[in-house]
């Protein structure tokens, strides 16, 4: 693993917590000498991560759509700043540039963003495992959706090992950092399996 791409909300949440571990994952981006892949912004927990990298000499990309760049929110002190035209360029770029991803703490653009990092490694447009940093628990409504899913026949059990999650940042890096077979690129359940 050679760069992470990492979803977080431009916003810092309501609890210090929230960018403490933000601060936490930069620096183990940087004791495992990765590159940052992510949204590019300059707010909130986005730009707790990219300050952490950067003044700790690491590499940042950031991918931002120009309607965004022209809103100011660009962070202009990373080592790359790339500009696309819409979202759907940004999501792809920044999972080509990427070699795995993780979601930390954020809102509608977080979720929506991992959630098709997952769905791409399911029909097997790319093998990148995902990851999410579990802050006091904040995406265990997300993962018992997942279980439930399983349950009712929507995902197949075998594609829950796509996603890991830790609340710690350094272990979660390491998580993802473990080969996996990635499940094959079959989401339909056999019948027989319902």
């Amino acid at each position: 693993m050679n760069r992470v791409c990492v979803f977080a909300g431009s916003n810092k949440g309501n609890r210090p917590e929230y960018a403490a571990a933000a601060r936490e994952l930069g620096g183990a981006i940087l004791e495992q000498q990765l590159g940052l892949v992510y949204g590019g912004g300059n707010v909130g927990l986005m730009g707790v991560l990219a300050d952490t990298v950067m003044s700790g000499g690491g590499h940042a990309i950031g991918v931002m759509p120009e309607a965004l760049v022209a809103k100011e929110v660009a962070h202009r002190g990373l080592s790359e700043l790339r500009v696309v035209k819409s979202m759907h360029e940004r999501k792809a770029m920044m999972a080509e540039l990427s070699d795995a991803f993780i979601a930390a703490p954020g809102g509608f653009g977080t979720f929506e963003e991992l959630c098709e990092a997952i769905t791409w490694t399911q029909l097997g447009l790319h093998r990148k495992r995902c990851g999410v940093l579990n802050v006091d628990r904040f995406y265990d409504p997300l993962l018992q959706l997942i279980d439930r899913a399983v349950e009712e026949g929507f995902i197949r059990p075998d594609s829950t090992q796509i996603v890991v999650n830790h609340a710690d940042p350094a272990a979660l890096l390491d998580q993802l950092a473990e080969p996996f077979r990635a499940p094959g690129a079959v989401w339909l359940l056999d019948p027989a399996e319902t």
